[in-house]
């Protein structure tokens, strides 16, 4: 009976319309729309991959082998398995142009294929024209097809010529479009597209050198993949084939967008986190408002329960409008924008509705407003009738009763749970967490510290009214500063966090690049031409270091003979295959952390000197038995010695070293670093490249360029996660700045009536608003540099500096954002007639 008196008197009250939860629908809204909206994308882009997997991938299965071909064992299989083969070599090299005299090099990243590419999809070229008619090149010449980038970089026209190693090739056409560029992953340069056959005796592709080989196959309708998965790697296992099919056709983009949309998800979450601070200030300023009803309605009877109902079923009704609001956006605006976004993405993306990710908002946005809004519901219900009169809620006790803080509790541990479980990464959701938790925290204690602060120091004031007026505002709890605090500081100090993480990476960059990394790597160096290239460099008094290794990859397949993913799981390390080198002595650098080297003329059964980070990761011991599959050779090597690998001097640096008799017979190349002065590194590329035109040159600068150019567009993702968080907390401060209207204009009434001017009521108004801002700013920031520095230590394992001008800018924002919410509802206290609003409160 109690529930149905609430329900009637729930529908009554809610005729009265929305006036004061504008920005309570806002918040809400908002908060759900950006996690639904971000769910939407990444959906789209799982459906999209999922239904193109096939394309991206090049074929329904691919086989993939390193450095060599496949046997004729392996061939025949997969001819055997499959109705179409097509083979694909994939390496890096140097386009060289020769033109008046001038030599330009560029890396490019080269494809070669045969007849029977593409299997699927279509290469689009400009100007238009069969891939076949124009690879077949002319005037006795192969054809190539090149990136427009790379082209326009070496200023390349349909007709010039340029060479790969040794072969020359015309430029037949620009490529504008690769069904299978998304499957390739990372590259370090722009694409080239050549025949196999045409590169025979160029050199790039001899015995040892750096390339991949990969077989893709149509395969019959209805293959089970998953079977045929399992038969490759029974058969082929220990001959280091590594196999991907059409479930997943570009696992680097799926993961990196997993990851992305995971990290922004729960940056959203602190988005709803602000929101749900303002949600609570709309709800205990309504309810301050109903204090006339409230008092009415329980000196007729009604029960603290009905009470209680009555307004939770409101609020209910109002929240699930703001879902649904929330919800209708986060759909809307993905599949209204589907075909710029479709346009900017390196895969294909079907923009639907989709409703998983809309069904992880709302879970998220009932949750958020069930916890911040029964507070203050709890703490009406407990306010006696007699003093509901007058500053009920004022006067009500800090906490409601045990069993609302206990249901608060378990709310929050199941919006925490839903992040962990939702994000697919719970270890950062539960990081998010604590650090949301904890910054609410200390903007609470900051928020009372302010007050006290303000409220001690009226008198410091002396003879500035205005300055006065604004901190005897701040100190009373009439001004809101405590939403203010809370709102704004939350969102600042997501933003400051970022800026001071993508800053001191950035700086990290700039300030070891110089002194540790090296100019170039050299790679697929021929034995026989290393004599030539010591020769080159050793005697150039501009390069100050060279680093030189023998160079061969391998796949680690067993650990003390089972298979390794079984005994390790999924380390990096067995992702793909790695470097491995050998040595007769450890060099000066190297040092050695538990174990002993192999004796110089060691010639004896293999042993392996492995990473000392890695190694405790994966729990390798001394006397543990690796098999490395080598150019389709199982090398089954001793562990004997670990030792220290820093992989971030951007220098060589090999996870696995062996004795040389273990591996001197097998084909391979070597690898050089080179450290040489800025101004003389061309000399030296051009010198090496026209005496060994095969030799590849990456420049380290250019692909720390292309990281830095991923890392511009995550931070760019970021930072507009950050800004729906921002414009959240500024939907907040625009209703505190409401919510005050009534108490500033009473007060401007009463400071006009003992002769104060609009201009300096004006400038309290001013001055109490930007030391909100700025006490919200400065305490974000606080709380931001400590989350940049735990991120870059303890994560990016790099030194921390506070990047000054992101800090500034941080306390400037929220001084401007309190300033325009404050202003924004000055004009109209200022306005209002003293006489009119003293004789109204009477």
């Amino acid at each position: 009976m109690s529930l149905r008196t609430a329900a009637v008197l729930a529908r009554r009250e809610l005729r009265g319309g929305l006036r004061g939860f504008r920005i309570f629908l806002a918040c809400l809204a908002l908060g759900v729309a950006a996690i639904a909206g971000v769910g939407s994308v990444r959906s789209a882009i799982q459906t999209g991959l999922a239904e193109q997997g096939a394309v991206l991938l090049g074929g329904d299965a691919q086989a993939e082998f390193t450095y060599r071909f496949a046997s004729d064992a392996e061939r025949d299989w997969l001819e055997s398995v499959s109705q179409e083969v097509s083979e694909v070599t994939d390496f890096r090299s140097m386009a060289v142009v020769e033109r008046d005299g001038q030599t330009e090099r560029g890396l490019t990243q080269v494809k070669s294929v045969d007849a029977a590419y593409p299997l699927l999809g279509q290469v689009r070229l400009e100007p238009e024209m069969p891939l076949s008619e124009a690879l077949a090149g002319r005037d006795g010449l192969p054809g190539a097809v090149m990136a427009s980038l790379l082209a326009n970089r070496l200023a390349l026209r349909p007709g010039d010529r340029f060479r790969l190693g040794s072969q020359d090739f015309v430029l037949s056409a620009r490529i504008a479009a690769e069904p299978d560029d998304a499957g390739a992953g990372f590259a370090l340069g722009p694409r080239t597209i050549v025949t196999t056959e045409a590169l025979q005796g160029s050199g790039l592709l001899a015995p040892g050198s750096l390339f991949e080989t990969q077989y893709r196959m149509t395969l019959p309708p209805g293959t089970d993949l998953a079977a045929l998965e399992r038969d490759a790697m029974a058969r082929f296992e220990d001959t280091g084939i590594r196999w991907r099919d059409a479930r997943n056709g570009a696992p680097g983009i799926e993961t990196f967008v997993e990851r992305l949309a995971s990290f922004l998800v729960l940056v959203g979450l602190s988005g709803l986190a602000v929101g749900g601070v303002g949600v609570s200030a709309a709800v205990r300023a309504y309810l301050s408002r109903k204090t006339p009803v409230i008092a009415t309605l329980r000196t007729l009877g009604a029960t603290r329960g009905v009470i209680f109902a009555t307004y939770f079923i409101q609020i209910g009704v109002l929240s699930v409008v703001g879902i649904l609001l929330g919800l209708i956006l986060g759909a809307a605006v993905p599949i209204l924008f589907g075909p710029f976004i479709n346009a900017a993405l390196p895969v294909p993306a079907v923009f639907s509705l989709h409703p998983a990710p809309l069904a992880e908002a709302a879970l998220y946005g009932v949750l958020t407003a069930l916890i911040f809004t029964l507070w203050p519901l709890a703490r009406a219900e407990e306010v006696r009738a007699a003093t509901l009169f007058r500053d009920a809620l004022a006067g009500a006790r800090t906490f409601p009763a045990p069993r609302y803080v206990a249901a608060t509790l378990v709310l929050a541990a199941l919006l925490i749970g839903a992040a962990a479980v939702f994000s697919g990464s719970p270890q950062l959701a539960l990081w998010t967490a604590a650090g949301i938790v904890a910054a609410l925290a200390v903007l609470v204690i900051a928020a009372k510290g302010l007050q006290a602060l303000a409220g001690r120091t009226t008198r410091v004031a002396g003879g500035r009214p205005a300055l006065r007026w604004a901190l005897s505002a701040i100190g009373g709890a009439r001004e809101g500063g405590g939403s203010v605090v809370l709102s704004l500081g939350l969102g600042l100090s997501v933003l400051a966090a970022i800026g001071q993480i993508d800053g001191n990476l950035r700086q990290a960059i700039q300030r070891d690049l110089p002194e540790v990394a090296p100019s170039y790597f050299f790679v697929d160096i021929q034995n026989d031409q290393m004599p030539g290239v010591l020769d080159r460099l050793e005697t150039d008094p501009a390069v100050s270091r060279i680093d030189s290794a023998p160079m061969l990859r391998g796949i680690i397949t067993r650990i003390n003979g089972q298979s390794a993913s079984e005994v390790v799981g999924d380390h990096w390390v067995l992702n793909g295959d790695r470097g491995v080198t050998y040595a007769a002595t450890p060099d000066d650098r190297t040092t050695v952390t538990a174990g002993t080297w192999w004796p110089e003329d060691y010639t004896g059964a293999p042993q392996i000197s492995f990473a000392a980070e890695e190694a405790a990761e994966m729990g390798l011991q001394l006397g543990d038995e690796i098999t490395v599959n080598i150019l389709g050779r199982d090398i089954t090597a001793t562990i004997t010695s670990f030792r220290e690998v820093d992989f971030s001097t951007a220098g060589i640096g090999f996870v696995m070293t062996m004795n040389p008799a273990a591996l001197e017979g097998a084909p391979h190349t070597w690898i050089s670093t080179v450290y040489a002065d800025a101004d003389d590194e061309a000399a030296i590329l051009r010198d090496v490249a026209d005496m060994y035109p095969n030799i590849t040159a990456i420049g380290v600068r250019d692909a720390i360029g292309r990281v830095s150019e991923l890392l511009d567009g995550i931070a760019a993702a970021v930072r507009w996660g950050a800004a729906a968080t921002l414009l959240t907390g500024f939907l907040v401060l625009v209703g505190a700045a409401a919510a005050g209207e009534g108490a500033r204009t009473y007060e401007a009434a009463l400071l006009k009536t003992l002769g104060a001017t609009r201009a300096r009521i004006l400038q309290s108004f001013a001055l109490r608003s930007a030391l909100l801002g700025a006490g919200a700013g400065v305490v974000a920031l606080a709380a931001g540099i400590a989350g940049g520095w735990a991120v870059a230590t303890f994560v990016m394992e790099t030194s921390f500096s506070v990047i000054w001008p992101s800090a500034v800018g941080i306390v400037a924002g929220g001084v401007l954002a309190t300033l325009v919410a404050g202003l924004g509802f000055a004009w109209r206290p200022l306005a209002a007639r003293p006489a009119r609003v003293l004789r109204a409160r009477e």
